[in-house]
């Protein structure tokens, strides 16, 4: 049996993309938002990130070229890894429940979160999306899902500050102990 890496990337993505759109009319009513300028910048930085990364568009030139040796291995790792990322953020999506939002926001009701993956990482939909991007970029080799990744990576650091600041105003003492506790992505390092 062999396995369509392409196909099998997609299929991920778009299984990700289904529990945002399914878990979407379930959130909470938004209280307080990022800035609008804010916003934009980093959603424009981000789909066009995750458009080098999934799109064929971006393969003419220097962009389709190769960064490493095609290897059906690596690919396989790069596919894996891509799931392993997207069902990490889809556990913490599904965690979040009626707190998520596509943009940083607080909530109507809004609880501090800090249990199942919340518990290793403060922003772990993010860590789970990078993941998935790096896994994306191994199994497509290609150097257009390099750059869409640093992309992808400036999208979420941007966000990351938006939502950061909403939570310690809306949690002062409680998001700064959290905080202290548990790293923004990556457990113990970062």
């Amino acid at each position: 049996m062999t396995i369509d890496i392409h196909a099998a990337i997609g299929g991920t993505w778009a299984t990700l993309g289904l529990v945002w759109a399914v878990g979407f009319p379930f959130t909470r009513k938004t209280v307080r938002s990022q800035p609008s300028g804010a916003r934009v910048f980093h959603l424009a930085l981000a789909l066009l990130g995750f458009s080098l990364l999934g799109s064929t568009w971006f393969r003419a030139g220097w962009l389709g070229q190769r960064f490493m040796t095609d290897s059906r291995e690596l690919a396989l790792a790069g596919v894996l890894m891509t799931m392993i990322g997207c069902a990490f953020a889809i556990w913490a999506r599904i965690t979040l429940g009626a707190n998520w939002s596509g943009r940083a926001t607080v909530k109507a009701g809004h609880e501090l979160i800090t249990s199942g993956p919340y518990a290793v990482a403060r922003h772990p939909i993010y860590t789970g999306l990078l993941t998935a991007c790096v896994g994306s970029m191994i199994a497509s080799g290609e150097w257009r899902c390099v750059l869409g990744l640093v992309m992808v990576t400036l999208a979420l650091a941007i966000k990351i500050g938006q939502e950061e600041r909403l939570m310690l105003e809306t949690f002062p003492q409680a998001y700064a102990a959290y905080r202290q506790r548990v790293k923004a992505l990556i457990p113990g390092v970062l």
